[in-house]
């Protein structure tokens, strides 16, 4: 069964604040007589990568605003480090970073250029090796002295996490980073972002609408609907209530095709072109069947599985 946690059971007295990098308690954002956000706590783990999940009008973009101090909360109340995000502002937005969807730029100056800007936004005293190694950090060593204007969109994405890494923060907001991205791009964007996760301890605020990258790239993850949580916890916990969808491929198809017809899971198998089959059933099933037809002589060429996120966040969601 789904843990499903309601909003007022969410939290221990037992949490070490400063072991959260944000800590959301109780906390509603009203626009008029409209909640866009319903008393809604959670806490990410410092150095986690967690997703942050919800459908279109969930409160998903309100409540990343919020902890961007872009908007104030009508009630409740964010933490971020440990300090409160409303008495401690100026000093907790120095170590946070983030990218909200198309990061902007000067198109007719150099990647570095813009970046020389961003530091001295911060005060910061950027030497020619450090701008090297953060170049060379995103992928973009060789293109530093290109005008913006002639990067893809990958690139401006690549470029705007430089510019959330310049200072160094100890948490990075990634709100949708993967819109507009070609599938190398996602790929590459993934690698990156557990890169900087495992070799630099930074926590990761990770929203998207690629669930699939999701399931690859977080270790914990919330779901909210209509500004409340619905579910959350880890996630590899989260799935593996939920069947697995199950490729085999054998050496013998045909021959498979006729002894699995005959078996217990006849009923959850799907052939495809003849030489693949699909189940869709529980992980416990598998070194059963993977046994049952080794007994009867069957070679298997492959067999992978994977949770189907995509069903399990429309089935907690739907309403």
């Amino acid at each position: 069964m789904i843990r499903v946690v309601l909003p007022h059971t969410i939290l221990s007295p037992l949490f070490s604040f400063m072991d959260s990098a944000i800590l959301l308690e109780n906390v509603s954002k009203k626009f008029k007589d409209f909640v866009a956000v319903d008393d809604l706590s959670f806490e990410v783990k410092a150095g986690d990568i967690y997703g942050f999940l919800g459908p279109n009008g969930s409160g998903k973009s309100t409540t990343l605003r919020m902890i961007m101090s872009l908007i104030q909360p009508s009630s409740g109340s964010i933490k971020l480090f440990g300090s409160s995000l409303a008495e401690n502002r100026s000093e907790i937005m120095k170590k946070i970073g983030c990218i909200i969807e198309k990061p902007d730029f000067y198109g007719y100056l150099s990647a570095k250029d813009n970046l020389k800007l961003f530091a001295r936004a911060h005060l910061l005293n950027y030497s020619k090796s450090q701008f090297d190694d953060l170049f060379s950090l995103v992928g973009l060593s060789g293109r530093e002295n290109d005008k913006v204007k002639t990067f893809s969109h990958g690139m401006k994405q690549r470029l705007g996490l430089a510019q959330a890494l310049i200072h160094e923060p100890k948490l990075i907001i990634l709100d949708e980073p993967n819109t507009g991205l070609d599938p190398q791009g996602i790929i590459d964007l993934r690698h990156l972002i557990i890169k900087l996760n495992k070799e630099r301890g930074i926590t990761i605020l990770f929203s998207s609408h690629i669930l699939s990258e999701v399931q690859e790239i977080c270790t914990n993850m919330v779901v909210i609907n209509k500004g409340q949580v619905v579910v959350q916890g880890k996630v590899d916990d989260l799935l593996s209530h939920e069947n697995l969808t199950v490729k085999l491929e054998v050496v013998h198809p045909k021959e498979c095709q006729q002894l699995l017809s005959q078996s217990k899971w006849a009923s959850v198998m799907e052939v495809h072109d003849e030489k693949l089959f699909v189940f869709n059933m529980g992980k416990d099933e598998i070194p059963e069947m993977v046994e049952f037809l080794s007994q009867n002589k069957i070679s298997i060429q492959r067999i992978d599985y994977r949770n189907q996120l995509e069903d399990y966040f429309l089935k907690i969601t739907q309403s």
